[in-house]
């Protein structure tokens, strides 16, 4: 390993040892940039590494709401605003009980590498609660987002830090943020939420775009690799929410046969192929159980989940698309996955795979299209609606959808390009990192020692 990266991780790892998934996504991006750390030996004489690692400010505050029953209940709250080194910082918000510092670190970090590769003029940043909105009415969901916000809104603006949805976190939590932002700083702001309702400045297709952009470039990485397309291929898709569900509205769309999808309890497997509507009505309308699919589809077989390791990836397909969450996809797992001949894995999630299934896919041949470039349409589409905010112009959903295939058929040529450069052939994780690391060290290097 090169000494200064071998030094700068030693010392991450000694600053942050509480922290094992900033110091997983800080170890994965450090060890497949190394080639260009080689090249360019004057970025140890700049700290550029030691700079780009360290989150410019981390926000930490208490939010107070009263629950149904009046009980006062006390969540901890994170903002990690990482890096605003090419635009304002820009990264969602997470509402989920394991959030923690480490968690929040490690998401921002991926975000400033993810927003760098759209081409566009956002930074990295990413924020969140230990709150859990499961099981809680409208009116506390309302009463902790008021809460939230009324300290959030001290360190956000649309040119400061630009905040958007994530899990936990959707269209009624953002409503009830904005609201709440509006009414203390008596203006209307636009630009200072992303994935707001289409009512009051919304981009059309922002709910679909995780979804649409990891099929886009997985069309383009497959493409790439022997010419090859979805059609006549099996896909499993783990999670129900917005990216997995319009991960396989396209993924069907370009002649994909999805067969499985899941949630935390366990996951549907329907050799027919899953039909979309009901996972619609369970997920979206009703707010239910992936096992509700075998109410409407009786011939489709629930697996329960009893382990650290989803079951649905031990059903034979060709693709995989990891969409719910971080490290869902285990060693054990890409050895059931690469055992049944699977070809590609798709990250929808923010780090889905470990670091140790990763390396075993690629070392196995797999193709593996990593998340801070295969999930990045959805923060494109995010500055896409701050751009249509600044306009006060909006544009008709084809013309959005147009935009976002044309940002990820460019990440994917970043990734490809920069692998080559490199002689790393088609590994798209190390290109990834390598094409973003390189703008952010150029913008880095221009703006001198802040």
């Amino acid at each position: 390993m090169n000494n200064y990266v071998a030094r700068v991780l030693e010392e991450t790892k000694k600053k942050n040892a509480n922290e094992p998934e900033y110091l997983q996504a800080v170890e994965e991006v450090l060890t497949t940039i190394e080639p260009v750390v080689e090249k360019h030996p004057e970025y140890e004489e700049l700290g550029l590494l030691e700079r780009m690692i360290e989150p410019e400010r981390i926000i930490t505050f208490r939010v107070s709401w009263i629950d149904d029953n009046g009980k006062v209940n006390v969540n901890r709250a994170f903002r990690v605003q990482y890096s605003s080194l090419i635009g304002p910082y820009k990264g969602g918000i997470r509402l989920h009980p394991t959030v923690n510092q480490s968690i929040m670190k490690f998401l921002g970090f991926e975000q400033i590498f993810k927003n760098s590769l759209t081409g566009l003029p956002i930074g990295g940043g990413k924020g969140g609660s230990d709150f859990d909105p499961k099981g809680k009415s409208d009116r506390e969901i309302m009463a902790f987002c008021q809460a939230f916000m009324t300290e959030l809104q001290r360190h956000i603006g649309q040119d400061v830090d630009v905040p958007a949805g994530d899990i936990g976190t959707g269209a009624r939590e953002i409503g009830y943020m904005f609201g709440q932002f509006k009414r203390i700083r008596n203006a209307y702001e636009g630009g200072v939420l992303t994935g707001k309702g289409l009512s009051y400045g919304g981009s059309l297709a922002r709910t679909e775009a995780t979804g649409f952009g990891l099929s886009y470039y997985m069309r383009e990485m497959l493409k790439a690799n022997g010419n090859q397309t979805f059609a006549g291929k099996t896909v499993s898709i783990s999670g129900s929410g917005n990216v997995a569900i319009y991960a396989c509205q396209k993924v069907q769309e370009m002649g994909g046969k999805v067969v499985a999808m899941s949630d935390s309890n366990g996951c549907v497997y329907d050799e027919n192929g899953i039909d979309l509507a009901t996972i619609k009505d369970i997920k979206e309308v009703k707010r239910g159980r992936i096992k509700d699919y075998l109410k409407v589809h009786s011939d489709a077989k629930y697996m329960e989940r009893t382990s650290a390791d989803s079951p649905i990836w031990t059903i034979k397909v060709d693709i995989a698309l990891p969409c719910a969450t971080q490290n869902e996809v285990t060693l054990n797992s890409a050895k059931e996955l690469v055992k049944n001949g699977v070809i590609a894995v798709g990250e929808g999630a923010n780090m889905p795979c470990t670091k140790d299934a990763t390396e075993y896919f690629l070392e196995k041949g797999v193709l593996v299209a990593p998340a801070k470039a295969a999930n990045a349409g959805g923060v494109a589409t995010s500055a896409i609606e701050m751009s249509q905010n600044s306009m006060r112009f909006y544009y008709t959903f084809e013309e959005v959808d147009k935009k976002l295939e044309g940002i990820m058929t460019n990440i994917f040529k970043s990734c490809k390009d920069a692998a080559e450069e490199y002689g790393l052939g088609n590994n798209y994780v190390a290109g990834a990192n390598i094409a973003a690391f390189s703008k952010l060290a150029e913008a880095m290097k221009a703006q001198g020692v802040v």
